[in-house]
């Protein structure tokens, strides 16, 4: 059983299936928004963009808003979504306060915090159902973000601003609303402060011109954008990524419709990469060592960022690197992070030249390592490569078994394991 959905953020390859896709192109919307409440109930498929289109007229915007446009409600709380907001909000399934799960059984199951299904369901992917109707928690925002890019120079005392902001949610007297990094290189390391507010201004507009976001990070110290902009900053350019595209060249961007400057469009064009070989061929060609592909998300405890770093530019060497700052509210089964400890989420995207062994993801297997090493989790959104026995230990399996059989006791759904770690 799969999801006939028209876009994906998921960078693992699946199996080839010839069964018929569920049809969820009815779920795709808005039910409605409770502007007094500060509430909106949401259909599983409806995208972050739709939906802060549908919130911000009224100004308010969901607690934790994904970073690209298309990723889905349903599937940011099914898989993990994170932002500049997770230091103080969590993950986005942390302000659901009710859903509507498609079970394996052929169920609708309405499952509220505290019940097995609801505990279980973030980061199952899938295979405990589908959420065809949540009901989130929406904050009140201003017009405006004023952001600021503080430099360090060493990785521990970035780290330990890091404690202070999440403690403090200010920084030199100033209220911190959201809060990202980039690790540039060894010894450039940047955090952003983003501060809501109404006070008017020039605006920077990195959507519709030459300029690039995460350029202007080492560009300048204060930034100013609309929140609408704010929340969107890093779909034009996919982070960093459209570069593999020639969308950063000056002469090609002149020429690259506004309305193509986009994550999903990306993703298209890295499918055409993926269903031809493109890159490898051109590899090849010019007798360039075979690449890995390297598309990770991972957290580790703040106190080992700078270990992780640290072994990260040594055995991977992959530039830029982006961090963000999380502290979960409350325990969750197939996630376990402790609630109340500041974690980052260290993202990665790209490829590394290693040869003939690439097909046996080297890199990938060595992060995996490293990361449960530092007392960490990975997101399971690409390629992982467990065993079946660590898995269960990182991510609950026991747990998952036991909701799994209770909501689809007939197996018509693919396990989490099955579906992360096999299906390649």
């Amino acid at each position: 059983m799969r999801l006939a959905k028209r876009t994906t953020n998921l960078f693992r390859a699946r199996a080839a299936s010839t069964a018929p896709g569920l049809d969820v192109s009815g779920l795709n919307g808005v039910i409605s928004v409770d502007a007094e409440a500060q509430t909106a109930d949401v259909q599983g498929m409806c995208t972050y963009e739709d939906l802060v289109d549908a919130t911000l007229p009224y100004g308010l915007i969901p607690y934790v808003v994904p970073q690209l446009r298309t990723i889905t409600l349903g599937g940011a709380v099914t898989g993990l979504g994170i932002e500049s907001t997770s230091f103080r909000n969590g993950l986005p399934h942390e302000s659901v306060v009710e859903m509507d799960v498609f079970t394996g059984a052929g169920e609708v199951v309405t499952t509220r915090p505290g019940d097995d299904l609801f505990d279980a369901f973030p980061n199952s992917y899938g295979s405990l159902g589908y959420a065809t109707r949540l009901r989130i928690k929406l904050e009140k925002v201003p017009a405006y973000v004023a952001l600021r890019h503080v430099r360090f120079d060493d990785a521990g005392v970035m780290a330990k601003t890091i404690s202070a902001i999440v403690e403090s949610r200010t920084y030199d007297d100033q209220q911190v609303d959201g809060l990202d990094g980039v690790a540039f290189a060894p010894g450039e390391y940047y955090l952003t402060l983003a501060r809501f507010t109404d006070e008017q201004g020039p605006t920077s507009d990195y959507h519709s011109g030459q300029d690039i976001f995460y350029r202007s990070i080492q560009q300048r110290e204060t930034d100013r954008l609309t929140t609408y902009d704010y929340l969107w900053r890093w779909d034009t350019d996919w982070f960093w990524c459209s570069g593999a595209f020639g969308a950063q060249n000056p002469r090609i961007r002149r020429l690259w419709p506004k309305r193509w400057r986009r994550s999903d469009v990306y993703m298209k064009l890295l499918g055409l990469d993926r269903r031809f070989d493109i890159a490898d061929r051109l590899d090849r060609r010019a007798g360039r060592p075979l690449r890995e592909r390297v598309v990770q998300d991972i957290e580790v405890p703040l106190e080992n960022v700078p270990a992780f770093l640290a072994w990260f530019d040594e055995h991977v060497g992959m530039r830029p690197v982006w961090l963000c700052p999380l502290v979960a509210q409350r325990p969750w089964a197939s996630y376990p992070l402790e609630p109340g400890e500041i974690y980052v989420n260290a993202g990665f995207w790209g490829t590394v030249h290693v040869g003939p062994d690439a097909p046996n993801a080297p890199i990938n297997r060595a992060i995996e390592t490293r990361v449960h090493e530092l007392g960490g989790h990975k997101s399971l959104y690409s390629e992982a490569f467990y065993d079946q026995e660590t898995f269960d230990a990182l991510y609950n399996g026991a747990n998952l078994a036991a909701v799994k059989q209770r909501y689809d006791p007939d197996d018509r759904l693919t396990s989490l394991y099955d579906k992360v770690v096999k299906r390649r």
